[in-house]
């Protein structure tokens, strides 16, 4: 099990222990761990189990509503989310100024339980950008980092070990979202590239299947339709934007249970047709959050 407990610098996530189980008490129950393949068991995770995709909250001028957004970062940790990725394409990381991006990830960082790590979203077009906003999301709290490579890039490891060495040590994860950034992230590059893991936003049950059983690295689903294949499969976690609506749900899903899987079909069609406004204006409805979004 994840052992993440903050050391001097104030981060989280770095002590790592090997994956045990998928059970923890008082907390989502992601099964016994019967089913886990002898990958998961013997990977080193930055977290295993649901994480959320964080929305940002907007207040009623249109600026970030950084307490908002970290109050409910803290509520969907209490529902058992075992990280909380902040500045992601959920966050519309596209939409917002470097001083939001840091002040954002400060707040989500000083808001949530020190053991729930707390991602950062960095991925950019260039290299240099994607290094300058890993750096400063590192000093700003974040206890790792998750980045998208340019589209149709020839030099992965490049850009990844620009991406690695501004992270100063801390994780990162490779993001592959062929829809952002095309072609992705072969499984067959992922060995060659500086990062711990990654996570697989592309809904493909065959690239699933390849990652689970020839990557080494962290395997984290972004999409979630298959959430009941890639946990029993033995993927390491899911970072999911429904999470923001119906955590325990996904948590259950990702244990395996089909019911709860076919449950989240309605949210999660709803989600992946009408992106960050569509999931926002969901919340409102639960939560009496503003629906505001910057994406069209």
């Amino acid at each position: 099990m994840l052992g993440a407990q903050p050391d001097e610098t104030g981060h989280a996530g770095l002590t790592i222990a090997i994956v045990q189980s998928f059970t923890v008490a008082g907390e989502c129950n992601y099964g016994d761990g019967s089913a886990l393949t002898d990958q998961a068991e013997s990977a080193v995770d930055l977290f295993t189990g649901v994480g959320v995709a964080l929305v940002t909250l907007l207040d009623s001028t249109g600026s970030v509503d950084n307490a908002s957004t970290a109050t409910l970062a803290t509520d969907l940790a209490d529902r058992g989310m075992r990280a909380i990725l902040v500045c992601g394409t959920t966050g519309e990381a596209a939409t917002l100024s470097d001083a939001e991006r840091v002040e954002l990830i400060a707040a989500v960082r000083a808001a949530v339980p020190a053991p729930v790590p707390v991602l950062a979203g960095t991925g950019d077009a260039d290299a240099s950008r994607a290094a300058d906003l890993t750096a400063a999301a590192v000093a700003a709290g974040a206890d790792a980092v998750l980045a998208w490579p340019p589209p149709g890039s020839q030099d992965l490891p490049g850009y990844f070990g620009a991406v690695a060495a501004a992270a100063a040590s801390l994780p990162v994860l490779a993001y592959h979202i062929p829809w952002l950034s095309a072609p992705g992230v072969p499984v067959s590059e992922l060995t060659r590239l500086p990062v711990s893991g990654q996570k697989d936003s592309s809904g493909d049950a065959d690239r699933l299947l390849d990652e689970i059983a020839n990557y080494r690295g962290s395997t984290y689903v972004g999409s979630s339709a298959l959430l009941a294949m890639a946990g029993p499969l033995g993927a390491a976690g899911a970072i999911l934007a429904i999470a923001n609506l119906e955590p325990e749900l996904c948590c259950d899903a990702f244990a395996g249970d089909a019911a709860a899987q076919l449950a989240l079909a309605e949210v999660h069609l709803a989600v992946r047709a009408g992106g960050p406004p569509a999931l926002k204006r969901l919340l409102a409805q639960r939560r009496q959050t503003l629906a505001l979004s910057r994406t069209a």
